[in-house]
């Protein structure tokens, strides 16, 4: 059964137009490479989709490069000499705005000023108070930001500092309180009778503390008990 004739168009399916446009591609690069072997042809295709996707094919015996300098040759035309004008000028343009701008770095320097008039200079010293302006806003408000950092961490040094104060002070009192060398003496009454005190007119108290050697209570040598009297 014959084939029907294709209507040549464009084809408004996106997505129908790139299948066609792959299968097509493979096709011409596959007819391209059989033309090249069989026939010893150097060929040389470039292909843009329509998402300025570049696909290429080049004979295995050159390059691209060999191909356009053999058509320039057999032309006898040169297809790069506008393009190198072209570049030639944007290089001197660069060229020429590197220098101006390396002119203004080194008169911010305080270099290269002996050919500046007297509004030059006016206005060259004038853009410097302004970037001086600038720069020492910026550093200041840096340096506040660095002090206030500084001040947050030293608080909460202090904090630190503060709590842990409490705390070796709550553990010092827990430490007297539970040591056994140290405390008031119970003997069932008050104090004052100690020394003589009836009325407790003067409040005594007594610590028990511990010996560092034995000694003889009869003999006279001393005793464990040691009153101390309180002041009102």
């Amino acid at each position: 059964m014959a084939r029907g004739k294709i209507q040549i168009k464009k084809i408004e399916n996106s997505t129908n137009r790139q299948v066609t446009y792959s299968k097509r591609r493979n096709g011409l690069f596959k007819k391209a490479n059989e033309l090249a072997v069989l026939c010893d042809a150097k060929v040389s295709i470039i292909m843009l989709s329509g998402s300025n996707k570049v696909h290429e094919y080049i004979s295995p015996s050159t390059t691209t490069k060999e191909i356009y300098d053999l058509y320039q040759k057999t032309l006898n035309v040169d297809i790069w000499s506008s393009h190198y004008a072209k570049m030639q000028e944007e290089l001197r343009k660069l060229k020429e705005y590197n220098r101006k701008l390396l002119t203004e770095i080194n008169q911010r320097m305080g270099d290269c000023l002996e050919k500046l008039d007297f509004k030059q200079l006016h206005a060259l010293e004038q853009e410097m108070d302004s970037s001086v302006t600038v720069i020492r806003a910026l550093k200041y408000k840096r340096l506040s930001g660095q002090i206030d950092t500084h001040k947050k961490k030293f608080r909460n040094m202090e904090d630190i500092h503060r709590r842990l104060l409490h705390e070796l002070n709550y553990l010092e009192k827990d430490e007297a309180r539970e040591d056994p060398r140290y405390g008031l003496v119970d003997n069932g009454g008050g104090y004052s009778h100690v020394i003589g005190f009836p009325h407790a007119a003067q409040q005594v108290l007594a610590l028990r503390l511990q010996p560092t050697a034995d000694y003889n209570v009869h003999s006279g040598a001393g005793s464990c008990l040691t009153t101390y009297t309180l002041l009102e």
